[in-house]
């Protein structure tokens, strides 16, 4: 069990799924920056959480559903919750309604399927939650991209499990360590907001942006 202040922004395991370094600058160094993409990805969740909509064909609708496990360190915040209805007796009892629900999340992105798994360790995150909250079992929920207007359904599954248990573990000794790893350039790159402050084509960059910094300066008085 974790406390209150040990518990782990569920974005931040997307982001180091992503990029070990991006995640590092984000929530070890607090840098943050906006390009093209996050402002695209700000705008389509922006939308996700407020549309009026809240039933769609029998499906109840839950928006911005904030999320909080303490047996796994997490908490955060869902773009949508489905509730579907389901004759089984595992679904949940929504308050004034007949009948068993099961969650459903449904996690959106700006871009394309990715070829990683960093997105559906995010949504997967947000299920081991669900199911702490309402003692539940969620199979399924899905990835929906912006650019394709297509879900992406996904399995809640031991195997997608066991890998986001790993990444909530290498998350918790990142921020332990407290070290900002090397820049690694790859074709990503190009696509994180971050570039420009990363500079990952420095392959021989300080660990740490501020130490990077700090050694420029102290070039410059030499």
């Amino acid at each position: 069990m974790f406390s209150e202040e040990e518990l782990l922004p569920i974005s931040g395991l997307q982001h180091l799924a992503f990029c070990e370094r991006q995640c590092a600058l984000i929530h070890l160094e607090r840098v943050w920056e906006e390009n093209i993409f996050t402002s695209e990805g700000r705008i389509l969740h922006e939308k996700a959480h407020t549309e009026e909509v809240e039933i769609r064909d029998g499906i109840r609708i839950a928006r911005s559903l904030p999320l909080k496990s303490i047996s796994y360190g997490l908490v955060g915040i869902a773009d949508v919750v489905e509730f579907h209805p389901t004759s089984s007796r595992e679904g949940v009892v929504l308050s004034g309604l007949a009948g068993s629900w099961l969650p459903y999340p449904v996690e959106y992105k700006r871009g394309r399927r990715k070829k990683d798994s960093c997105d559906k360790i995010q949504l997967c995150s947000q299920a081991l939650c669900l199911e702490e909250m309402l003692n539940v079992d969620i199979p399924e929920g899905a990835l929906f991209y912006g650019k394709s207007r297509r879900r992406l359904i996904v399995p809640i599954d031991k195997k997608l499990r066991n890998l986001t248990l790993d990444f909530i573990k290498k998350f918790r000794n990142l921020l332990a360590e407290g070290v900002t790893p090397k820049g690694d350039y790859g074709p990503k790159c190009d696509s994180c907001s971050l570039k420009e402050i990363c500079l990952p084509q420095i392959k021989k960059s300080s660990s740490s942006l501020s130490r990077y910094l700090n050694s420029f300066f102290e070039e410059e008085d030499c």
